[in-house]
């Protein structure tokens, strides 16, 4: 069975690559990327607003491990 890693980019930083979760299912790392909380586009908590403010445009995106 395939695992999936979610990891966060940072628009103002390339290259740069922080892995939020390991081990997910195709499934699960397909439901937490479609979070509207999971993009600085879409969010609404503090620390997630909080977090653009301090480091710019930012999402989470999957991939295989």
């Amino acid at each position: 069975m395939d695992s999936y890693k979610v990891i966060r980019f940072y628009f103002n930083r390339p290259g740069y690559r922080r892995t939020i979760e390991t081990y997910l299912t195709l499934e699960q790392a397909q439901e937490h990327c479609n979070n509207p909380e999971t993009s600085s586009s879409t969010c609404k908590l503090a620390p997630n607003v909080r977090r653009t403010k301090l480091q710019g445009p930012w999402f989470d995106g999957y991939e295989e491990e």
